[in-house]
């Protein structure tokens, strides 16, 4: 497959629909998840690359910390990773046996990769299951981290773990859409581009696609 920030994405042709900002606050975002609005996601499965894989669970934690404003914490992959080689990342992996539950799972996870402290988490929920191309049914995790938390990056996980303002991922204007036919296989996907400084951060794929859900829930 050609480099995804090589294909033009496609901006919404869709109105844009803003989030209420008071929805981004904790405040809002403890109210919104309380109220458990009823919805539908926009994206339930990606096609499979390898038909008849058998799904295997997963989950990510979608880390929400509120600063000047709420920021979302993503991770860098190294280049030299067998898997997702230099990609961004919400924190999270496979679900393991011992793990109680998907969201123990993005804990343990968030703990291994980034070094966060349960205790430093406050779970608001979780959004329905998604399941990417490489066959995980991935649980995306929501949950509002303390200020005080501090990131120690796992070195054969994580290069670098930096934040996003959640205005600039929640903006539908920010929300492109991509396509192509590698080998005969359709497959389209979404991207949130994000420039940091000097530095364009390409959020693309499953990331994006949760990412994607999470706006759809907060405009319910």
């Amino acid at each position: 497959m050609p480099n995804p920030k090589d294909i033009p994405g496609q901006p919404l042709a869709e109105p844009h629909h803003m989030v209420d900002p008071w929805r981004l606050s904790a405040q809002g975002l403890r109210a919104h998840f309380a109220r458990a609005p009823d919805w539908e996601p926009e994206t339930r499965q990606e096609p499979l690359l390898k038909p008849g894989t058998t799904p295997r669970d997963a989950a990510v934690l979608m880390a929400l910390v509120p600063r000047q404003e709420m920021m979302l914490v993503l991770t860098q992959r190294p280049a030299g990773m067998a898997t997702h080689a230099g990609q961004v990342a919400l924190p999270g992996g496979k679900v393991d046996a011992t793990d109680a539950s998907a969201v123990a799972a993005a804990l343990r996870e968030a703990n291994e990769e980034i070094g966060l402290m349960p205790k430093h988490a406050e779970v608001l929920g979780a959004l329905p299951t998604y399941l990417t191309g490489t066959g995980f049914r991935v649980t995306p995790v929501v949950a509002l981290v303390s200020p005080q938390a501090r990131w120690r990056p796992h070195p054969r996980e994580v290069d670098e773990v930096f934040e996003v303002p959640m205005s600039h991922l929640m903006n539908p204007r920010h929300h492109y859409r991509h396509a192509v036919l590698p080998s005969g296989v359709p497959r389209a996907w979404w991207s949130i581009p994000y420039q940091d400084g000097a530095m364009e951060r390409f959020i693309w794929g499953a990331t994006a696609g949760m990412l994607r859900n999470l706006y759809r829930y907060l405009l319910a």
